[in-house]
């Protein structure tokens, strides 16, 4: 509701480095998962955090992983090694599993309108002018840590619609996870979830808020779906 829109920054290596160390107290090894390099500094800034730590802790070991995602899809990448270390594997095999749930996450999302990111300088005015002229929402699709544009749709209702139809060929009728993400929509984020379990293959999903930092560049209203196939996550579905 502010005049000015909120800035966001990356962590410093020195934070980052001060957050291995505390993990040190209590564990040998650290597994860093930061949001995809193309979007933040933050992977630059925790590997530099981490030369400083072990520098610190003698013997300490630190994967810094870039997730290739964001917001959910960074989010099912941390379940799957969560759920490794939970299962007794050893420090490797959960790197390996969280890298391989790194490769295969996709997120498809739309945004309500283009002003935060043109104001934040993601989009150029021309864009911004013409979805705002011809009311429709753009649709974009995040994998590898690439953001490609997919057809807008005209509404609200058909954007939702779109990215369900999105995952469903994606997932193409194999055992999934989805982390459903909104801004400032949390009943409209229920109904995605209530569309998206009757999905072939929709094992396990979450609601979930996108957080400060997502929602100054993306602005309200905006949705968005993070999948992965289940044996990657490693939750329901998978063995």
């Amino acid at each position: 509701r502010g005049s000015d829109l909120p800035t966001t920054a990356a962590p410093s290596p020195q934070e980052f480095c001060d957050a291995f160390t505390r993990a040190a107290a209590s564990a040998g090894s650290v597994l860093c998962i930061t949001v995809s390099r193309r979007f933040s500094t933050s992977h630059d800034s925790a590997a530099l955090g981490a030369g400083m730590a072990r520098e610190l802790v003698p013997g300490l070991s630190v994967s810094v992983l870039d997730s290739g995602s964001a917001a959910g899809g960074e989010g099912l990448v941390a379940l799957a090694a969560l759920r490794s270390a939970g299962s007794g594997a050893g420090f490797d095999q959960v790197d390996l599993a969280a890298r391989a749930a790194a490769s295969a996450v996709r997120l498809v999302a739309y945004v309500d309108t283009l002003h935060y990111l043109w104001k934040g300088g993601r989009v150029p005015g021309i864009a911004h002018a013409g979805a705002s002229l011809l009311s429709v929402r753009p649709i974009f699709e995040l994998a590898d840590g690439r953001v490609r544009r997919r057809m807008p749709a005209r509404s609200v209702r058909a954007a939702r619609r779109r990215l369900v139809e999105m995952v469903r060929k994606g997932a193409a009728g194999k055992p999934f996870a989805a982390c459903v993400m909104h801004a400032a929509a949390p009943d409209a984020a229920l109904g995605v979830e209530a569309d998206l379990s009757s999905v072939p293959g929709c094992q396990e999903t979450y609601v979930t808020e996108f957080s400060a930092v997502m929602s100054a560049h993306i602005g309200p209203g905006a949705m968005g779906i993070a999948y992965a196939p289940a044996q990657l996550v490693g939750g329901v579905g998978a063995g």
